[in-house]
């Protein structure tokens, strides 16, 4: 039996779908969910290990984004227990009963002010850091039905203005501090995509230039360039162009100018301005085309997914994989992070784990399970 044939399977589907691996997109937002202002505020105290994982001692079964925000937190997106913030002294969670407005986080950014963005299976949640002199938290949510016009969200960007933008299944929104619009792209029907609209937006990201990218479920890329003439200010980008699939889950720029595309399912293309070269499956660079996300590190190695073959690590000459045999217990990998502290960490099915601080070399490098209880250093 197809796995679409099966209601219940569709519905596990959709909530365990990973992304990392538009004409009018909200056209019909209506004045009123336009215009207001109005959120839903509440002051909360976290409540620690409020909702324990049916895994044993994970901080959750399934993580799906790993941030380090500008005051050194913490802040792992779960696949149901909303988000987990780490304060270098302990785990605390929030999620409904705290007045955070989801349960499943698609996306975490930072803006220039030090807010944190959610993107949530229920809409967009903002923790605001202004009241932390009075030992309080604060949650706006800004939910689907309300202020997205129902649109499911799968990403989220804070660029380096401070608009917010936020990927949906039909497309792009943004907020400029006081209102949410539609984002106009000029999508094309004529591609390919599967399960979700090709306006979907997966990933979102803002080059050294300043110019804002769109990755998407079936029309390929797109650049927008914000201070172009309107008729030049977006150039997208596809098979025909080649670009390895139209369905791209994550762009990074890395250090040198060049664009990394990893797609759902042609592996990775990277774009130098001129052309592009393709590390796939069959070139054997990579054990799985699907590729949910690319990190670049501080050292300027490239880190990205390999769906079922763990993580790769491409040094600007060759790819050495990471999985099972060097400690990584995540296969489905959906998340790569380094944090200030030089530390790299990984996440997705299976749970959270950070990479020994030996490597290089490459052949003592192993990865180690934190849990809970750590270890934290």
């Amino acid at each position: 039996m197809s796995i679409l044939n099966s209601p219940f399977n569709l519905i596990l589907l959709l909530f365990f779908f990973l992304p990392a691996c538009s004409s009018k997109s909200q056209s019909n937002l209506s004045e009123d969910n336009r215009t207001k202002l109005e959120v839903t505020t509440q002051i909360v105290n976290p409540v620690f290990d409020l909702l324990p994982s049916p895994t044993e001692n994970q901080i959750a079964e399934y993580i799906r984004h790993i941030f380090q925000d500008k005051n050194g937190n913490f802040w792992y997106g779960t696949n149901g227990y909303g988000a987990a913030h780490y304060d270098g002294d302990s785990i605390s969670y929030y999620s409904l009963e705290q007045g955070f407005g989801g349960t499943q986080i698609t996306g975490i950014s930072e803006d220039p002010e030090k807010n944190i963005w959610f993107a949530t299976d229920q809409g967009v949640v903002k923790y605001d850091w202004s009241n932390t002199a009075k030992g309080e938290k604060l949650f706006t949510n800004y939910s689907n039905e309300e202020f997205l016009n129902g649109e499911r969200l799968w990403s989220i960007f804070a660029d380096s203005k401070g608009i917010i933008w936020a990927g949906t299944n039909e497309g792009v929104i943004r907020f400029d501090g006081k209102k949410w619009k539609p984002f106009e792209i000029p999508y094309s029907e004529d591609f390919d995509h599967q399960f979700f609209s090709n306006r979907t937006n997966w990933s979102i990201s803002e080059d050294k230039k300043g110019n804002i990218w769109f990755g998407t479920n079936g029309n390929g890329a797109f650049k927008y360039n914000p201070s172009a003439e309107d008729s030049k200010s977006f150039t997208q980008y596809t098979k025909k162009d080649g670009l390895t699939d139209n369905s791209v889950d994550h762009i990074l720029e890395d250090r040198n100018g060049d664009i990394w595309f990893g797609t759902r399912h042609g592996g990775v293309s990277r774009y130098n301005g001129k052309s592009f070269i393709n590390y796939t499956q069959k070139n054997d660079s990579i054990g799985n085309d699907e590729v949910c996300v690319i990190y670049e590190d501080k050292t300027g190695n490239i880190w990205l997914s390999s769906e079922g073959f763990g993580v790769y690590l491409y040094d600007g000459k060759s790819f050495t994989n990471f999985g099972t045999k060097e400690g990584l217990g995540v296969k489905a990998v959906q998340t790569i992070f380094e944090d200030r502290e030089g530390r790299l960490w990984v996440g997705g099915g299976g749970g959270l784990y950070r990479l020994n601080l030996n490597y290089p070399p490459i052949g003592k490098a192993s990865f180690l399970n934190v849990t809970k209880n750590g270890p934290w250093d």
